[in-house]
């Protein structure tokens, strides 16, 4: 009888512990995206699973853009405690330092998101934006994409060549420097405008988001040239957390997070090219629309046209230069560009 209790007794301790632990880690992350956006919809389902991973040990409840913050203010709320971590674009930081810039969105980089999650992994990129992130107070768990953005086009797009003088739409920053390098004639407009831009020959191209989302949005309805796989802009997607609060959690913990977070990069990555071949198909099957599919050598050219302006980049500051000289060496050695 007195082993029994025994037994008894330290279950009831047991369980006392793992509840105790269960309440050590509730954390809220903040998305940049809103709800019910499918980009969203896979984050909630990510932050679901970091409980039955870690047996209820840490619980992630994730709340659209703007809940608590504006999205451009997220790593100051995380750093703060005001939020517990993000799962944001990187670039919305380039003001703080132009290195967030670079290793958000390399214009031309990557040719599908493995070769920027390789990067992340194997070739050096963790460690960057730890350097990067670490001195404002988050820890970086990993990264994921919606994928390389598709081209929107009312125009045959076979190469570079068939970019100078194209009216287009690119945002401010990297991604129009790199196309205004190329010979294109960018401009700046919101998005809410670009299939009425389209529509209406303001425009002939215009840099805007994945294919499925063009083709759901009858932007291939304006314009039947779309280019895809895209060749441009593919953005990294920073899942991140308080130093402070990572520090705090065992080895076993952090290392569950780590593997989450590069399986919910898969799970983004292959069901939104799923949406994409779906769309793509679709978008074959209609004579009015007629997709591109650029050869790796007019890639290349757009990669080192884009390395110029990089390089631009690199030119604004020590962490900015590493990131340069890091990710130039990544893709000279993968064969992506030439030394």
């Amino acid at each position: 009888m007195t082993f029994l209790k025994t037994i008894a007794a330290t279950a009831v301790v047991a369980c006392t512990a793992t509840a105790g632990l269960a309440a050590d880690f509730a954390l809220r992350f903040q998305s940049s995206d809103p709800s019910g956006n499918p980009n969203f919809v896979l984050q909630q389902q990510w932050a679901e699973r970091i409980g039955v991973l870690t047996g209820g040990r840490v619980t992630v409840e994730m709340l659209p853009v703007g809940s608590i913050v504006q999205h451009t203010e997220t790593q100051d709320a995380v750093a703060s405690g005001i939020i517990d971590g993000h799962v944001t674009d990187t670039s919305y930081f380039a003001g703080k330092d132009a290195a967030f810039s670079l290793i958000a969105n390399p214009v031309g980089a990557y040719g599908s998101p493995s070769e920027m999650l390789n990067f992340i992994e194997y070739g050096g990129g963790k460690e960057l934006m730890n350097d990067l992130l670490n001195p404002y107070g988050l820890q970086f768990i990993g990264a994921t994409t919606p994928g390389l953005e598709a081209f929107i086009s009312k125009v045959p797009l076979d190469g570079v060549d068939d970019l100078k003088g194209l009216k287009m739409r690119a945002p401010e920053g990297l991604v129009q420097n790199v196309f205004l390098a190329a010979g294109a004639a960018p401009v700046n407009l919101p998005g809410s405008e670009v299939f009425t831009s389209l529509d209406k020959g303001v425009i002939d191209a215009a840099d805007y988001t994945v294919f499925s989302t063009n083709h759901q949005q009858g932007m291939h309805d304006v314009a039947g040239h779309p280019v895809y796989p895209g060749f441009h802009s593919m953005p990294l997607v920073e899942v991140s957390i308080n130093k402070g609060t990572w520090d705090s959690m065992s080895p076993d913990l952090q290392a569950i997070l780590e593997m989450s977070v590069r399986d919910f990069a898969r799970d983004m990555t292959s069901q939104l090219a799923m949406r994409d071949a779906v769309a793509v198909a679709e978008a074959i099957a209609n004579p009015d629309i007629t997709v591109h599919n650029w050869s790796a050598e007019e890639r290349a050219k757009f990669r080192a046209i884009a390395k110029s302006q990089w390089a631009e980049i690199a030119g604004k500051s020590d962490n900015a230069q590493r990131v340069y000289d890091v990710l130039s060496a990544y893709l000279v050695e993968q064969g992506l560009l030439a030394e």
